[in-house]
């Protein structure tokens, strides 16, 4: 055989073993029974051969030099608690499945849609979540739908934009910017900033800030109860907190853009989780004026019961129906509860679902005269997550 000949079977057969490696690598990527051909059983087996080489095998991200990408802002450290204990384990899940476009992430992230299983999916993300070596940082599962009025537990980095109209009587428009912020595993600063207009009775509004508030939400307890057999759909859990705030005299009472007077208030907040996405929020606390002779002290009871529901394996557009019943009494002689009733709904507005929106309707049960009906919305960004254009 000439030289030519010998050059056209090398090529050949170089031809062919790169046709097999194409096919084995295309197997590999596209092949459904996979993990069963591999034998990944178990979250840790399953991470260690699906995630590590991205991901490391400590969750803080492979060596740059191992890998053949640049780290957008997003990706992710499981070994920073602060990073992943927030995060809902259905998110996780959608990443995983569909790829981080899904979510409003990176497309780096791959989807895993035909090499795991959903159960090796909630496996795997049980495991991701033990790479976090701190404990007492509450689950992102414990972090319920916001409602209009009744405050939740679970600390968060977050702005909201609430705003109030009366549908009936007085005019006026009341506004609250809220500013939160996560300090460590247990604590969340709370700035509240009302502004409204209201009716003046010469006619027309007039507007301004109010009393500006300023608080810190302790967490006293939280427990998930989550079976890594079974979906994150299933969990059940309870966070306890205790929160209180100081109310500075910053509006104009003559105005009717505040009490006039320093106050201080504290209250406590029970979340519990039902299977099936299904909640229970309570928040109870007093307002204590600094000058009782000026405002009377108060107590109140809120509480907000409702069920998140989600179409596509739960994994889609979140959207969270629920009912607030609003209690509130001044402690002086002769007085009675003020009862109010608001059906609200919460959806997600984005991919990555840390923008969200709620309505609802404030009904007065008794004493109606003098305290009008309102409808209530809010804007909601969780900056935590990122951006206000990212993620949709």
């Amino acid at each position: 055989m000439n030289a030519i000949g010998k050059a056209q079977v090398f090529s050949g057969i170089v031809l062919a073993a790169l046709l097999t490696m194409a096919l084995v690598i295309v197997r590999l990527a596209y092949c459904e029974d996979l993990p069963r051909q591999l034998n990944l059983h178990g979250g840790k087996a399953i991470y260690e051969a699906a995630c590590a080489a991205c991901h490391g095998v400590d969750g803080s991200g492979a060596a740059p030099s191992a890998t053949a990408f640049e780290r957008p802002a997003s990706f992710p450290h499981f070994n920073k608690c602060d990073e992943t204990t927030p995060e809902f384990a259905r998110d996780y899940k959608a990443s995983i499945r569909d790829g981080g476009p899904a979510r409003g992430f990176s497309m780096i992230m791959p989807s895993f849609s035909g090499v795991l299983t959903l159960k090796q999916m909630d496996e795997v993300i049980a495991y991701l979540r033990t790479l976090c070596k701190e404990q007492g940082w509450p689950l992102g599962e414990l972090n319920l739908p916001r409602a209009l009025m009744t405050e939740k537990a679970f600390p968060e980095s977050e702005t909201i934009l609430t705003t109030t109209i009366n549908a009936k009587g007085a005019g006026g428009i009341a506004n609250e910017l809220v500013y939160e912020r996560v300090l460590g595993k247990r604590d969340q600063l709370e700035v509240a900033v009302p502004f409204s207009w209201v009716h003046k009775e010469s006619g027309g509004l007039t507007g301004g800030i109010g009393d500006i508030a300023v608080g810190d939400k302790h967490i006293l307890y939280s427990k998930l109860n989550a079976d890594p057999e079974q979906s994150a759909y299933e969990a059940t859990g309870v966070i306890v907190a205790l929160q209180g705030e100081v109310v500075l005299a910053t509006g104009d009472q003559k105005r009717g853009l505040g009490a006039g007077e320093p106050s201080y208030g504290v209250f406590a907040m029970v979340d519990e989780l039902f299977p099936k996405q299904v909640f229970l929020e309570v928040q109870t606390g007093i307002d204590i004026p600094r000058h009782t002779e000026f405002a009377p002290r108060s107590v109140y009871v809120r509480t907000a019961i409702g069920k998140s529901i989600s179409g596509d394996e739960h994994l889609g557009q979140l959207w969270s129906p629920m009912v607030e019943f609003i209690a509130n009494r001044d402690l002086t002689r002769g007085t009675m509860t003020d009862w109010d009733v608001i059906p609200e709904f919460q959806v997600t507005l984005n991919q990555r679902q840390h923008i969200r929106t709620a309505f609802g309707y404030r009904v007065p049960i008794n004493d109606t005269a003098g305290r009008p009906k309102q409808f209530i919305a809010y804007f909601l960004w969780d900056w935590f997550d990122g951006g206000l254009f990212e993620g949709w």
